[in-house]
């Protein structure tokens, strides 16, 4: 009988129930999916787009196996997860059905880009919070759970991919309201702790940017570099507290516009703490620099992504793009920034360089000039999207 349904009947049929069927919004889900799935999130909030991009040719077969191959797991959520990622003859067929769609953000390097960026980072997500992937480095990922703690996740992750989400992409596949679960199943919701990150703990500031003459300081900003803490409850490391006098005593000099920290809640894993906050606090509190003059950057979970995000924060205040900035560290990670292997890390991690050291002032400071860099999103780094 199924044999005998046409190709329109198949495609009405992909999709699931509409999600105005008993669909709840989730504020936490739903800023979550727009922060690392912006191209998926907004087709899920289009129903329009979703039913074009369900009924474009090939996706309506490949739709259907893959609820054909969840359905054939049972109650396996090992399974069911491993049903859930994504081949690439599957991502090359959302990729063609994307191009088609329209309606749809791009990034600057376009929408077949983004999805593919997004697919991959459902996999990633999956295959680290679900499968028990190795992440990137030992501070990601779900951490060290025990057994019946791991199945809850994966349980309670399998029921609400398939109870409906108001303005969801989960109608065209549970894929990514799946992987969405499972971080905040594992309280990795990092990515979306500080937005807008224009309001907030830098409210004073771009406040401050906006009216300022940048032309009256050498350098738009500080940069100072976090090191994480690697001690429970911890606040602020050594080397962090030692940054902090570093940039105090820097700044007093007049010539730089805003202290700028960076870093995020990366160090012990599962720390309650971001460091970019507690920086600020305490330039604040012990140093008496005024609030408008600090910045926070609370994503960046490495050396690569301090500088990046730091560079795009600038950016989003209005700094002159033509303007230097100072890296103000301890010389150990001074040195290392300089260095060739780290411009190596940023080509095979990040794809670009961050910026250019244009030179180095002391052990502990560096001339940098931050380049103008993309603000796609790319959800393989779900912590610092």
């Amino acid at each position: 009988m199924r044999a005998m349904l046409s190709a329109a009947a198949l495609a009405v049929t992909v999709l699931a129930a509409p999600a105005s069927a008993g669909a709840v919004d989730d504020g936490v889900m739903a800023a979550l999916s727009a922060r690392l799935f912006p191209l998926l999130d907004a087709a899920g909030r289009d129903p329009a787009v979703l039913e074009r991009i369900a009924r474009a040719p090939g996706m309506e077969s490949v739709l259907r196996a893959r609820q054909e191959r969840r359905a054939a797991c049972g109650t396996d959520l090992a399974c069911r997860a491993q049903a859930l990622l994504w081949s690439d003859r599957e991502a090359d067929a959302v990729r063609r059905a994307v191009a088609q769609a329209q309606g749809l953000p791009a990034a600057d390097d376009g929408p077949a880009a983004q999805v593919d960026r997004e697919i991959a980072g459902i996999n990633m997500i999956v295959g680290t919070y679900a499968l028990g992937a190795t992440p990137t480095t030992a501070i990601d990922g779900p951490g060290t759970v025990s057994p019946q703690d791991h199945r809850a996740r994966l349980q309670a992750a399998d029921w609400i991919a398939e109870t409906p989400r108001a303005g969801s992409a989960q109608r065209l596949d549970p894929s990514i309201d799946y992987a969405l679960a499972l971080l905040d199943m594992s309280d990795r919701t990092d990515a979306i702790g500080h937005e807008p990150l224009t309001g907030g703990a830098n409210a004073a500031a771009l406040a401050r940017a906006k009216a300022l003459d940048w032309r009256r300081y050498r350098y738009s900003a500080m940069i100072v570099t976090g090191v994480g803490p690697e001690i429970e409850g911890e606040k602020l490391s050594p080397f962090g507290k030692y940054h902090l006098r570093l940039a105090a005593r820097r700044f007093a000099q007049g010539d730089i516009a805003f202290i700028l920290v960076t870093g995020g809640r990366a160090h012990p894993r599962a720390t309650p703490f971001t460091e970019a906050d507690e920086m600020r606090k305490a330039l604040i509190e012990r140093y008496g620099v005024p609030a408008e003059a600090i910045l926070i950057e609370p994503y960046a979970r490495h050396t690569t992504t301090n500088l990046r995000n730091a560079g795009r924060l600038l950016a989003r205040i209005g700094a002159p793009p033509e303007a230097e900035t100072v890296i103000v560290c301890n010389p150990l990670q001074s040195a290392y920034i300089e260095s060739a292997r780290f411009t190596e890390r940023n080509a095979a991690e990040l794809g670009y360089q961050p910026g250019k050291v244009v030179r180095r002032v002391s052990p502990n400071e560096l001339v940098f000039r931050p380049y103008r860099t993309s603000e796609r999103v790319d959800p393989r780094d779900p912590l610092d999207p």
